[in-house]
């Protein structure tokens, strides 16, 4: 006991969770008792059991586990709580209980599941139950289907899903179970009694003894249809309502809400779409065709197979309803023809409304095809045509039927008539309309008078049919001529007919339940119901007509015009429908004599033709009283209308006589049953007589008179044609003015418009103008009722008469036409019967286009034309565009037919190209303007591809589609675009555009509208995602549409189609569905026409206020536009406050609410290193799949379920995209709160994440991306780290996604690469990305290749796994991708890691072929230029620089790449993020800024290189000045191709390949050894520098590096470079043309090279670095001055920036800027001061005097101050005047130093040399050590005052005076004697003389020591000078070493200073003659270097002769040099290939 006593004190949830048995019975019983005590079921004491309900039902004692059974079952039914555990609970009792061997176990499990049901948690147990039919326990199985069964029978159909039970009865009733077999069997018994004979197709399988036995258990079941006797939470409290109202006022309603019950599954919905096209044979279209008959039976027996399945999948079905079509169409074997029928008839069964589209173009063909006789073929056709009728509307195909209903062809026509009588039976009132009957009726008339008796019996069955379906009322006026006979038959038919809708009276309930029909009255039940009894609908309400509404109002058949009816209004009716437009046989004259004696008095008969006009008058007065006294029944019409005819008839010369006539006709038309037979008799005589002054208004009186008996439609046309058969003009105007009087009168019902056209036509064609004006007076009036589309007609007549009718038509704008005060008869009737179909309003006016003449437009729609619309070439399809357009222009009103347009036009809609989508929606406006109402048929293939349009991302495009669907709205009414569910099926993309635009589309159109087709219903559902859509426009809209959607739907519907919402949405979308009801407007009233008639009931009353809540509902709407969070408390607030929502509603809101409180994420201790460790060990998947499976789909929901919220999970499992976008925006907004549970579960939220990678919606992939970017940002927040398995299983589905066509995807994906950096080390996401580079996708090639880049860029080459040289081959395999933009992405990387790396790269990257080596090394060159771009920019961006040079470290001796590396960090580091789009950009940007810079010509031969004028790019970009070389005259017409071979060989010069290198330059170096041809060189000098200089850093990155290369080869293309360029150099005209910025990299290239310490150790090093130094010298003197100055002085400021630069490379280039100032005196004036101001500037900006003490030597600021002061005493004052393009002087010192050296030097007085002395002084005491300097001077005479070097001393001081021009060696003369001050003077002044006078031969070839010491910059160990600047003594080996290195160098002394010394002499190498080829001369060894002096004698001359002989010979014509140089390289290009 003593245990017990301790679980005794324990609080009941602990005792639950006890692992004594007795332990958690006793928590059990208590928790019962605890659970019938709490009344409140909001009790917090709920909550604390929520977790534990799961371990009530599944304990593992089966005594404890009954009494936790008990438990629950209270729990789930009073816990508000309770429905957060169904899914858990059900799974539990599923698993746990139903294998239970207690049968109280089992009943409490069903009554659990019962009742969470009850609490509105059907789905989920539902989905708990399907899933325990799939356990291999039978037991479950059948615990399972029972309680699914008893569920259903209590809840019933509604509440209990019956699609997914259907789905899996076969599989049970296949069940080896018997128990599981018997359940099925009883479910199937129950599923029968809801649905009835829908469930037989989907058991058809099953074994055949099962169906039999259900089939007898089937028809025991009652009839009666079943109701729920449980009901849910929500419905109960109704339930009450509602049985108190059935109790107090009958069932109406109830029996409505049971109507609408049963009808609500079709068999149909409940089968699989089978997919079929993919299963056609692949030959089937070839064998279609075949020739042989077999062959096609073959093929259409294969189709037969397919189409048999029940239910296909939607596809494009186009191209085999052609080939069907084709078949029964044109085939000739009978046989095939019907079983071509079958498949059609197959495909219009399994795709319903989806074939609709084919629809029109099979019925003509199979209608017509009714001529065959066989009668299985015509079975089979007439299934085809009954199936396809059902797939769309009579209104659709009526144009193809009417049109074949003139076939001769008696067949054709009874089958016709057939057909129509059995689509007849498919309609109702509505969709029946009068527009419909009336051509079906004219159409059918014909046939009824056929000769064939079979045509004419099946036309009786189709009117009798249409009779049945509207009604006699509907179809009298049509059927007026018919005799009583006929008329009989017809209505015998019409009783025998049974419809398709009174069999199935539910669904017509249904139908009419929310729409009584248009037109009667706008709400009268009463009225509205009144066509449903003609369809013998058994409804419940008042089916009786209404006699109220027929009553009252003007007589329907009354003819106000008749003095005294007789008989009610009523009668008259009557008796007007029998007799109106009587058809009379002609009499003949003796008959009517006969006739009229009989009621005339035989005086007046006699005196008619007497010759005294008295009696003639008084026979007419005899006449006329006769007449009136005559009764209707009586009158003879046609006699007495021969009588007056009789002579002298309309001859009549007396004019009273004539008026009385006139008088008497129309007295007789309107007492008598007047005929068109006697109208015809007296007509002409009427017209004849219209024109008479004073007869005329009697003319016009008995014309009315006539109109008003036999229509004025009629009339009119008889008149019009009679008035312009004769030449009267007067009687034309008249007629015409009559007309124009009439129609105000009659109105224009039924005129023939077409007739009158040409009339009318003609008379404004007439000579008289009184016609010309009736006739546009006439036009006028015809405008009132047509409307502008009448101009039209008239727009080709000429400018001044179109101006007269366009002024006519100006005036009656704005007018509406009178309305009809004659002809009654008629109107009314027409009027009551367009007030009673269901047209929309502008039913008039559609009449009236309708009889515009149409052209025929089909045979111009060509196949050319359709092809040409369809053309790959843009142009093209513009072209057919265009033809169309003009053809519809053309033909101003079209008919129906327009061929294949439509589809080529539906093509266009989404082109490409924007220009001709906005086009052809044009053109569709015009066609709906053009065919009119007829449009309707084109809407489904037409119409609602332009919707789609409206998803367009251009705003003008969205606002043309929306034009031209208005603009076919207008034409055909809205209800073809609101049928089928193609309008729901658009509104269902996710396209916020289209979305926004639709909606406001409909919400325009919706209140307009009397009523709609019931297929909106299916917009709701998108409708509701709409409101909730995360686009703030479309919820807006969809909002603002509620409330219509509502008035024509009704409160109930919508709120319905809210269960298949989630709780939440639910919840918000009531909220706002109960606010738009308050707003809901009223449907707007009839039309004004048959307002006359009362609207029955309290329509009116309803009506007036419908206006204002239009306003209101939608201002309304726009204001409260709800957010989530809002809509739910308002939904709530607004429940609880309304009067019925007591308790109930508030609840489950408020349950819903709290449901989702909580965290989304629980954090498991170990969860995540749990999951890695089963990962590892095999137990679970591991993440890695092409498509995600179902079974790791599964794994992750098992692996979820204990870590994420239940309702999250089921969100993020959904089936339907929303709800995943719903998840993820939860997980957006717990993703701060709940960084714990993100980091716990991270591992499962990115699989998740991967599989929403796999579906196909955008708008989920955006929000995911969105999710990943915050929560990346959320990790490196934290610091976090991403596992391996993590980054495995998410980065390369998420590498998957870089690769997506749409650009925002593209970014973010990159963008989320970026953040994964911080969390994952770059190194290892290298591999991913690489692997990424492998996809056959070329767009993630290319985003993966960019990324690569940006790694290696940000985090440099250690990234590249698994090694550099790897990963770059990998790389470099994509340079010859095939897609451009991926080798641009590949050399961009390759151009980022060259960046980084250097010219190591080319040796990374192995052998390339050479075509992708040449790209390489454009793209490099490319980007290299950019540095040197615009010098003068770099100053603003030197801080930049100097970090980014600063951070690379590595960079110490890269050579030029140095410079451009830096430049392309900054470009980086100031865009802010390196993002790899700029690689492409920066690639681009070169040739803007070169078409920018360059106002010359480009060539454009070749893409390798910008060819021309490069110079300009390189100039600084902001220095207007002149241009610095003229293009030679003959370059840019003769010289193009010659450019580009030269482009060609420069681009060679850089090569990785040394051979293909130096044969680049020998071919160069041939071209510029010979003087005429060196010029063709001009213009690619910077080209080819570049080229050199890349070679150059090439060779010092990577050659030299590369251990495998003969060092001899390295060697090698030294030499050919330095001779190239020496030779280059010797040219003046070509070595002025390198601008700046080429000089700053060849400079920097060859310093470095200098500086090579690798060079100096190779045996022939020396050499190489002498031949350099004397290149330099070359360079220095030759080059343009001012471009060398400027780039030393750029050089100087960058190397001095450069902390990783060496000292000694300032150095070097400060000794050679110390070289240019000692040029200064003779270059001066070709420098351009201001310039080289500008860069002192520049440069003292940037070091300030302070900055430049503070460097390790004083070498800078002496030399600047060297610089100036030679500047200063060159120019004297005039220097100031140089510094224009200095902005802001202020920035540096530089004005003010020159000020003050110009001060100093006008104080000073004396001789230069003394000031220069002082100056010199000064200096050196500012600057350098005294003592350093007197002991170096000291040094140098204590030599000259030795007898031995007194030479040498004197040499010595005068290089050092030369040195330091102001060094002042007065001190050490002052102390000696005055002889040898004067030996010491005149030794220098010989020395100087010696030197100036041989000095020439020197400089040129750089020898002398001067050269040496000044200005060559190389160390002094490598190259000694004569006195060493430390004074030190020297050895006479060095002097003998130079002796040595002189003899090699120099050739003779005697070498003029204008030739300029070979290559070879010049690369110190022995001399071949010069006509041996360039390479054998490279590759002579630089062994022979010693050899003797007299073979350098030969060469010098040789070279010397060739060279004078060149230039004194006139060269022959350029064109001949060039074409001569082209073929030199044409035949070393052969022999290279």
């Amino acid at each position: 006991m003593g245990d017990d006593s301790e679980w005794l004190k324990l609080p009941v949830d602990q005792k639950c969770e006890h692992k004594l048995w007795k332990a958690r019975l006793n928590g059990y019983e208590e928790a019962l008792k605890i659970f019938q005590k709490i009344r409140d079921e909001k009790s917090p004491e709920w909550s604390k059991f929520l977790g534990l309900i799961k371990k009530f039902v599944t304990d593992s004692n089966a005594v404890v586990q009954l009494k936790g059974l008990e438990a629950a079952l209270v729990y789930v039914e009073n816990a508000h709580v309770a429905g957060k555990t169904t899914g858990e609970v059900v799974s539990g009792v599923v698993s746990k209980v139903f294998n239970q061997p207690k049968a109280k176990a089992k009943e409490l499990g069903i009554e659990i599941c019962l009742m969470y049901i009850e609490i509105e948690k059907g789905e989920t147990v539902q989905e708990e139950l399907l899933k325990g039919l799939d356990n291999k326990n039978p037991k479950i199985i059948v615990a399972c289907i029972e309680t699914l069964r008893k569920a259903l029978s209590e809840f019933g159909s509604k509440i209990i899903l019956l699609k997914p039970i259907i789905k899996v009865l076969p599989k049970l009733f296949e069940s080896r179970d018997k128990g599981v077999r018997d359940e099925a069997k009883l479910i199937a018994v129950e599923i029968y009694r809801w649905i009835r004979d829908v469930l037989r197709p989907p058991l058809q399988n099953i074994n055949s003894v099962q169906l039999k036995e259900l089939e007898e258990e089937w028809v025991k079941l009652p009839t009666g249809a079943p109701k729920p006797t449980r009901f849910l939470r929500s419905q109960q409290e109704l339930q009450a309502k509602l049985e108190q109202q059935q109790s107090a006022g009958g069932d109406a309603e109830g029996g409505g809400d049971d109507g609408d019950e049963v009808p609500q599954i079709d068999a149909y919905e409940l089968l699989e779409a089978v997919e079929i096209l993919s299963k056609l044979p692949k030959d089937f279209y070839d064998k279609i065709e075949a020739k042989k008959w077999q062959e096609r039976k073959e093929a259409l027996e294969a189709v037969e197979v397919l189409v048999k399945n029940p239910k296909l999948e939607a596809g494009d079905y186009a191209d085999l309803v052609k080939a069907l079509k084709k078949v029964v169409g044109k085939d000739t074997n009978v046989m095939l023809v019907a079983l071509a029928a079958k498949c059609l008839t197959g495909l219009a069964v399994g795709l319903r409304k989806k074939f609709g589209q084919y629809a029109g173009h099979v019925v003509p063909t199979i209608l017509e095809k009714f001529k065959e006789k066989k009668p299985q073929v015509v079975q089979a056709l007439q299934e085809a045509i009954d199936a396809i009728f059902l797939t769309t509307t009579l209104q659709n195909i009526s144009e193809d039927v009417l049109a074949v209903m003139d076939n001769k062809n008696p067949t054709i026509k009874q089958q016709t008539s057939l057909f129509i009588a059995r689509s007849f039976r498919h309609c109702t009132a509505s969709t029946l309309p009068k527009s419909l009957l009336k051509p079906f009726c004219a159409g059918l008339l014909k046939h009824i008078n056929d000769s064939a008796p079979e045509v004419r019996d099946a036309a009786f069955e189709a009117l009798g049919t249409a009779l049945k379906v509207v009604g006699e009322k509907a179809v009298n006026p049509f059927l007026v001529d018919v005799d009583k006979l006929k008329l009989d038959r017809i209505k015998e038919c019409s009783e025998k007919v049974e419809l398709v809708h009174g069999k199935k009276a539910g669904s017509a309930a249904e139908k009419k339940e929310f729409k009584p029909v248009p037109g009667r009255t706008a709400s009268s039940g009463a009225a509205g119901d009144k066509d449903t009894k003609d369809i013998s609908v058994p409804k419940p309400g008042p089916l009786k007509k209404a006699p109220a509404t027929k009553a009252g109002g003007p007589p329907k058949k009354g003819k106000p015009s008749a003095p005294g009816g007789a008989g009610s209004a009523g009668n008259k009716n009557k008796k007007g429908l029998e007799t109106k437009e009587i058809v009379e046989p002609e009499l003949s004259i003796e008959v009517c004599e006969e006739k009229a004696s009989a009621v005339l008095p035989a005086t007046c008969i006699q005196l008619l033709d007497s010759s005294n006009w008295k009696e003639r008058l008084a026979c007419m007065e005899e006449f006329q009283k006769a007449v009136e006294l005559m009764d209707r029944t009586e009158m003879p019409c046609q006699a007495l209308v021969r009588m007056l005819a009789k002579k002298p008839g309309w001859k009549e010369t007396n004019f009273q006589v004539m008026q009385m006539k006139l008088h008497i006709v129309a007295l007789i038309a309107q007492k008598g049953n007047f005929s068109k037979t006697s109208a015809q008799i007296v007509l002409d005589g009427l017209v004849d007589k219209i024109g008479d002054v004073k007869c005329g208004n009697n003319a016009k009186e008995a014309m009315t008179a006539i109109a008003e008996a036999c229509m004025l439609p009629w009339t009119a046309e008889q008149v019009m044609s009679m008035a312009f058969s004769q030449k009267n003009p007067k009687n034309q105007s008249e007629t015409l003015n009559w007309l124009s009087n009439a129609i105000k009168e009659f109105g224009f019902s039924g005129l023939n418009v077409k007739a009158f056209i040409s009339n009318v036509k003609t008379a404004l064609a007439a000579t008289n103008p009184a016609v010309r004006t009736s006739a546009i007076t006439l036009l006028g009036v015809m405008y009132l009722y047509v409307g502008p589309s009448l101009r039209m007609f008239f727009e080709d007549e000429k400018p001044a008469l179109l101006s007269q009718i366009d002024a006519e038509f100006e005036k009656m704008q704005g007018q509406s036409p009178p309305a009809p005060t004659r002809g009654i008869s008629k109107h009314s009737t027409s009027g009551t019967d367009e007030g009673e179909d269901g047209e929309e309003p502008d039913d008039g006016g559609n009449d009236v286009v309708d009889l515009l003449p149409r052209t025929e437009i089909s045979d111009k729609i060509t196949s050319e034309l359709v092809s040409k619309i369809g053309d790959k070439n843009w142009k093209i399809r513009k072209e057919g565009l265009d033809e169309v357009a003009g053809i519809i222009n053309e033909a101003k009103f079209i008919q129906p037919n327009i061929g294949e347009l439509p589809t080529a036009l539906k093509g266009r809609l989404n082109d490409s190209n924007k220009i001709l989508v906005q086009q052809t929606l044009n053109i569709l406006q015009q066609l709906a303007v053009a065919m009119g109402p007829n449009i309707k048929q084109h809407v489904k293939n037409l119409g609602i591809p332009i919707i789609t349009v409206l998803g367009d991302s251009k705003n003008n495009v969205r606002a043309a589609a929306l034009a031209t669907v208005n603009a076919w709205a207008e034409q055909t009414g809205m209800k073809e675009w609101l049928e089928g569910e193609d309008l729901s099926e658009e509104l269902k993309r996710e396209n916020p555009f289209l979305r926004q635009e639709l909606l406001g589309w409909l919400a325009e159109k919706l209140p307009t509208l009397r009523s709609t087709p019931t297929d909106l219903i299916l917009c709701v559902p998108h409708l509701y995602s709409c409101l909730e859509d995360r686009n703030g426009d479309v919820r807006k809209k969809a909002q603002d549409a509620l409330p219509f959607f509502m008035m024509h739907l009704g409160y109930e519907k919508m709120a319905k189609a809210t269960g298949k919402l989630k709780p939440t949405s639910k919840d918000q979308v009531l909220a706002m569905l109960e606010k738009a009801k308050a707003n809901m407007p009223a449907k707007p009233a009839a039309p004004a026409k048959a307002t006359s008639k009362p609207m029955g009931g309290s329509a009116p009353a309803k009506f007036q206020p419908a206006s204002a809540p239009v306003e209101d509902s939608v201002s309304s709407t726009v204001e409260l536009k709800p957010d989530p969070k809002k809509a739910k408390a308002l939904g709530v607030s607004s429940k609880a406050k309304s009067a019925q929502g007591k308790k109930v509603p508030s609840k489950t809101s408020l349950k819903e609410d709290e449901d989702k409180s909580g965290p989304i994420f629980i954090v498991v201790p170990n969860g995540k290193e749990q999951r890695i460790k089963d990962e590892k060990g095999l137990k679970v998947l591991k993440w890695n799949f092409t498509t995600p499976r179902d079974e790791y789909i599964e794994q992750l929901k098992t692996q979820m379920s204990s870590c994420v919220a239940k309702w999250l999970q089921d969100e993020m499992f959904h089936s339907d995209f929303q709800h995943h976008n719903k998840a993820l925006a939860v997980m957006v907004d717990h993703l701060e709160s709940e960084k714990e549970g993100v980091i716990g579960c991270l591992d499962l939220i990115l699989k998740w994440l991967t599989l929403r990678f796999f579906d196909t919606n955008t708008s989920v992939l955006m929000k995911a991306l969105e999710y990943l970017k915050l929560l990346f940002t959320l990790l490196s927040e934290e610091e976090y780290h991403l596992t391996e398995n993590e980054a495995s299983s998410f980065i390369p589905y998420l590498i998957l996604k870089v690769g997506e066509p749409k650009d925002v995807i593209r970014k973010d994906v990159r963008a989320i690469l970026n953040r994964m950096c911080l969390v994952y080390p770059a190194s290892k996401m290298f591999p991913f990305i690489m692997e990424g580079t492998k996809s056959k996708n070329s767009k993630q090639r290319a985003e993966c290749l960019e990324e690569l880049g940006c790694l290696v860029e940000s985090y440099g080459m250690n990234v590249c796994q698994p090694t550099p040289g790897k990963a770059l081959k990998e790389i470099a395999i994509h340079i010859g991708d095939r897609d451009n933009t991926v080798r641009n992405a590949a050399l961009n990387t390759i151009v980022t890691v060259y960046n980084v790396h250097g010219d190591q790269v080319f040796k990374l990257i192995g052998t390339l072929s050479e075509k992708d080596m040449s790209m390489l090394e454009e793209r490099i060159k490319r980007s290299a230029k950019r540095p040197s771009a615009a010098p003068v920019k770099q100053v603003e961006e030197k801080p930049q620089r100097t970090q980014s040079i600063s951070s690379n470290a590595n960079m110490l001796r890269k050579g030029p790449a140095e410079d451009m590396s830096s430049k392309l960090n900054q470009a980086r580091s100031m865009s802010g993020h390196p993002e790899a789009a700029q690689m492409v950009r920066r690639e681009f940007q070169l040739d803007l800024d070169e078409i920018e810079n360059d106002n010359g010509t480009v060539q454009c031969e070749m893409p390798e290189l910008v060819q021309h004028k490069l110079d300009d790019i390189f100039e600084p970009v902001l220095i207007p000045e002149p241009k610095i070389r003229a293009v030679s005259p003959h370059f840019d017409d003769m010289h193009s191709n010659t450019a580009s071979t030269i482009n060609f060989i420069i681009s060679q010069v850089a090569s990785g390949d040394i051979n293909t290198s130096i044969q680049a330059l020998t071919q160069i170096d041939e071209v510029l050894r010979q003087e005429d041809k060196a010029e063709a060189m001009s213009g690619h000098i910077d080209q080819f520098l570049i080229a050199t200089f890349m070679q150059l850093r090439l060779i010092y990155n990577t050659h030299m590096a590369d251990e495998k290369l003969e060092k001899d080869e390295i060697i090698k293309l030294y030499s050919c470079i330095i001779g190239n360029m020496i030779s280059l150099f010797q040219i003046e005209s070509l070595a002025r043309e390198a601008s700046t910025g080429v000089l700053k990299d060849l400079m920097h290239g060859l310093i470095t090279l200098m500086l090579d310490s690798r060079i100096e150790d190779l045996e022939e090093g020396q050499q190489v670095i002498r031949s350099v130094n004397l290149l330099v010298v070359k360079v220095l003197e030759k080059s343009d001055q001012t471009n060398i100055l400027s780039a030393l002085l750029v050089l100087l400021q960058d190397s001095l920036l450069a902390t990783a630069s060496s000292p000694k490379f300032s150095e070097l280039v400060m000794k050679c800027l110390w070289r240019m100032v000692r040029l200064l005196p003779d270059t001066i004036n070709s420098i351009n001061l201001d310039r080289i101001l500008l860069d002192i500037h520049i440069f003292m900006k940037v070091f300030p005097k302070e900055k430049l003490k503070q460097c390790k030597s004083e070498f800078p600021i002496r030399t600047l101050k060297t610089l100036l002061h030679t500047l200063c005493k060159l120019k004297g004052p005039k220097i100031l005047d140089h510094l224009t393009m200095i902005d802001n002087k202020n920035e540096s010192e530089l004005e003010a130093h020159l000020c003050r050296m110009m001060k100093h030097s006008m104080d000073q007085s004396g001789s230069k040399s003394d000031k220069e002395t002082e100056k010199g002084a000064s200096r050196i005491d500012e600057k350098s050590s005294k003592a350093k300097v007197n002991d170096f001077l000291a040094e140098i005479f204590k030599k000259i005052g030795s007898k031995e070097n007194t030479k040498e001393g004197l040499a010595e001081l005068y290089e050092y005076k030369k040195k330091y021009s102001d060094a002042d060696i007065e001190p050490f003369l002052k102390n000696s004697s005055q002889f040898f001050q004067s030996y010491v003077e005149r030794g220098l002044r010989v020395i100087e003389m010696e030197r100036e006078g041989k000095g020439r031969i020197p400089t040129s070839t750089g020898l002398s020591s001067q050269v040496e010491v000044t200005c060559v910059p190389a160390p002094t160990s490598t190259v000694s000078s004569i006195g060493n600047t430390n004074g030190e003594e020297v050895g006479p080996s060095v002097y003998l070493e130079r002796l040595k290195i002189l003899r090699q160098r120099c050739g003779l002394d005697n070498t003029k200073q204008d030739d300029r010394p070979p290559l070879t002499s010049l690369l110190s190498k022995p001399a071949v003659p010069t006509v041996a080829s360039s390479t054998d001369m490279l590759h002579s060894k630089l062994s022979q270097l010693r050899e003797s002096r007299e073979q350098h004698q030969h060469s010098d001359l040789d070279s010397n002769q060739s060279h004078s002989s060149g230039t004194m010979t006139t060269s022959s014509s350029s064109t001949a040099n060039i074409d001569d140089l082209k073929k030199r390289l044409e035949r070393i290009k052969s022999s290279r290939k």
